[in-house]
């Protein structure tokens, strides 16, 4: 299974991408996140159903300094190419 997602809120310059690559590592997923131009942090992961539901969990509540008002989350077609382990895109 794969998702990408989109975290709206106080998610830049508070270690959201390291979090969500930590997290993701973790329970063994693909894949990649990024800040946006927007202020948002967005990726793709892909992995077992258990351990992608785990992430977006954790990625809801965010890091200790972050504050997440608003997930957004899509179901993908499975994909084969995203990078593993999971990384941070700039």
């Amino acid at each position: 299974m794969a998702a990408a997602f989109r975290v709206h809120g106080q998610v830049q310059g508070v270690g959201y991408r390291r979090f969500a690559q930590r997290e993701a590592q973790a329970l063994g997923l693909a894949g990649w996140v990024r800040n946006e131009p927007d202020g948002t942090v967005s990726g793709e992961a892909e992995g077992a159903e258990p351990a992608l539901a785990a992430l977006r969990l954790r990625l809801a509540q965010g890091p200790a300094f972050g504050r997440v008002s608003r997930l957004d989350w899509e179901a993908l077609d499975m994909r084969s190419s995203l990078p593993f382990p999971f990384e941070i895109r700039r």
